[in-house]
This record gives C-alpha cells, sequence and structure tokens, in this order.
C-alpha cells in the first residue's frame, strides 16, 4: 500500500523548462518567470544568476504563508504583518550525491505565542503541500516569533 499522497483533482498545473541545469536558463511557459541560472560562488561557480535554491526558497516560503494565513483566516486570527523568512542550504550527504535543508522563520507579531506556534503546527502538518513533499525527505526546521515548532 503506497504512502504517497495523491492529487484528487488538479486546480493548477505550472510548466517550466530548463536548457542547462545548474549553468542555463529556465522560464515558465506563461514567460512569467525567466532566470539565468548559474552555480553559487559558494559552489565553485560564477553566480551572476539565480539557482534552483533559491527558488526552493521562495517557493516554500511563499506557499507556507499561505497556509498559515489559511489556517489563521479558519481560527479568525488578525495575521496582519505576517511574514516568512526562509534559508535552504545543500551540501554533500553520507553515502553520495547532495541534500538539501530547509529553514523557515515565521513572524506573527500580532499573535500570542501559543496561537501562532499551534497554527504553524497546523500549517506545517495538515495544510501545506511543500510541507507533505518534503516530510520525512529532508530536514526541516521551523520557527515562529523566535520560538522553535518543529
Amino acid at each position: 500500500m503506497s504512502n504517497i499522497s495523491k492529487v484528487q483533482k488538479v486546480l493548477y498545473t505550472a510548466h517550466a523548462h530548463v536548457e542547462g541545469g545548474r549553468e542555463g536558463h529556465g522560464e515558465t511557459d506563461d514567460g512569467q518567470i525567466k532566470v539565468d541560472l548559474r552555480l553559487p560562488k559558494e559552489m565553485g561557480g560564477n553566480g551572476g544568476g539565480t539557482n534552483p535554491e533559491q527558488l526552493f526558497a521562495v517557493g516554500y516560503a511563499a506557499c507556507f504563508e499561505g497556509a498559515v494565513r489559511f489556517v489563521a483566516g479558519q481560527r479568525k486570527v488578525n495575521v496582519k504583518g505576517a511574514h516568512v523568512d526562509s534559508s535552504v542550504s545543500i551540501g554533500p550527504r553520507e553515502g553520495s550525491g547532495f541534500a538539501i535543508q530547509a529553514k523557515l522563520e515565521v513572524s506573527l507579531p500580532e499573535v500570542d505565542n501559543e496561537t501562532a506556534k499551534d497554527i504553524v503546527k497546523t500549517a506545517h502538518e495538515q495544510i501545506c503541500p511543500y510541507s507533505h513533499a518534503t516530510r520525512g525527505n529532508i530536514d526541516v526546521e521551523i520557527s515562529v516569533n523566535g520560538e522553535s515548532v518543529v
């Protein structure tokens, strides 16, 4: 029996085309994103473009904040001023190849800490598709208002 979450009804599909991998160019079919991809200087490249880790960091942060706002809305909690800072790191993994890890720092400045933790934990465990996709696959640290949640 598979443990994979299945999409029951596709609501949207993003399409992208990349040529050249980490030293190439990528864009979405609607032309909204056009990026030159470059290996970061820290990994021996010249920099001067974006990289998959940056794109993942933006995507995860945006999706996670959306999940937080969804949960807060269901609970009628005002999350004015909410934002998410994200970090995605890459490095060699034990054995071979590379692995990534993520860190999300959520700010809910107008929400008490207990409520904030509960909202963020629910967003991570039940709502955010990026959290579902990464769970058990990469290390993810999540904090809210400076306090660890995951």
